[in-house]
């Protein structure tokens, strides 16, 4: 496995589609942001690999967002990813985390909202529990209860050659009413034997042979995937704009600085006296130029 790459594949004859994603660079970038506890990582490589599976779902150009909350030691986890297979996230905590366990144990009592919004039409918004023993039974539970088709994912982090490694399986029945319960069943079980080892080191072609070799299976191009955050010293700049000027230099005057920090990609953006006195003077000129 070379690249963070995502692959969509059918069935010849069988009315179930399938998703593999193998990712190890998008991985290691969400989580060296922040010394996450390693349960955290855990969740967030999960969390991230279901996120570009349900993105790949997506029929029009779009980001998706699949959001944890919860009153457990974990309080939120979140990865936001689009059409372009482009992803970031995050984790809070508070105190100590559980050294292993459930989805129950890192989140408490909880709820996943799962939001897509497209780049033209309406914003959807999906509210469920956390009733499932694992992330990937939430989401099954999902797509049962709001899109009534029958789904299995295969979640699963690690290390392989010292690096951290994220990725996953998708089956799904097809919307077209000819997908058949035996015909799912058998696939489901040749899917459930992959190991992880095979998913974080074998290219996508070989993990397929391995689990469908007795199948015909038509492998579409691969998808790349990247973290991606969009922050930027020019968003800073903006957000501090924003912000009562007297406010602004009340914290430099106290801290030397007024400093942004990016949860996503822990880039930290600093504004000295001279960079806020410069900004407000800008924004003050634009201002002036728009009302002539």
């Amino acid at each position: 496995m070379t690249k963070d790459n995502l692959y969509r594949y059918l069935f010849d004859g069988v009315s179930v589609r399938g998703e593999l994603v193998q990712l190890g660079e998008t991985y290691q970038q969400i989580i060296s942001s922040k010394e996450y506890p390693a349960p955290v990582q855990t969740l967030l490589g999960e969390l991230l690999v279901a996120t570009s599976l349900l993105t790949a779902t997506l029929k029009f150009e779009g980001s998706i967002t699949v959001q944890l909350q919860g009153d457990g030691p974990v309080k939120l986890a979140v990865i936001n990813g689009d059409h372009d297979q482009k992803l970031r996230g995050v984790a809070r905590w508070d105190g100590d985390v559980p050294t292993s366990g459930s989805i129950h144990d890192l989140m408490g009592k909880g709820h996943m909202v799962i939001t897509i919004t497209p780049n033209k039409g309406e914003r959807y918004q999906g509210v469920v529990g956390l009733e499932g023993d694992s992330l990937a039974s939430c989401l099954e539970g999902y797509f049962e209860n709001s899109e009534q088709l029958k789904t299995r994912i295969w979640l699963r982090t690690g290390e392989f050659d010292g690096n951290a490694k994220a990725a996953g399986m998708l089956l799904q029945v097809l919307p077209d009413g000819k997908g058949s319960a035996d015909d799912f069943a058998h696939l489901e079980q040749l899917t459930e034997t992959v190991k992880d080892d095979e998913l974080f080191s074998l290219e996508a072609q070989d993990v397929l042979y391995r689990l469908y070799h007795q199948e015909t299976v038509q492998l579409f191009d691969p998808q790349a995937v990247e973290f991606h955050c969009g922050c930027s010293r020019e968003r800073s700049a903006s957000a501090i704009c924003s912000i009562e000027r007297s406010e602004v230099e009340r914290i430099v005057a106290e801290e030397g600085k007024v400093s942004l920090h990016c949860d996503y990609c822990g880039t930290n953006y600093d504004f000295d006296n001279v960079d806020v006195a410069a900004l407000f003077e800008n924004a003050a000129n634009d201002t002036s130029n728009q009302v002539h």
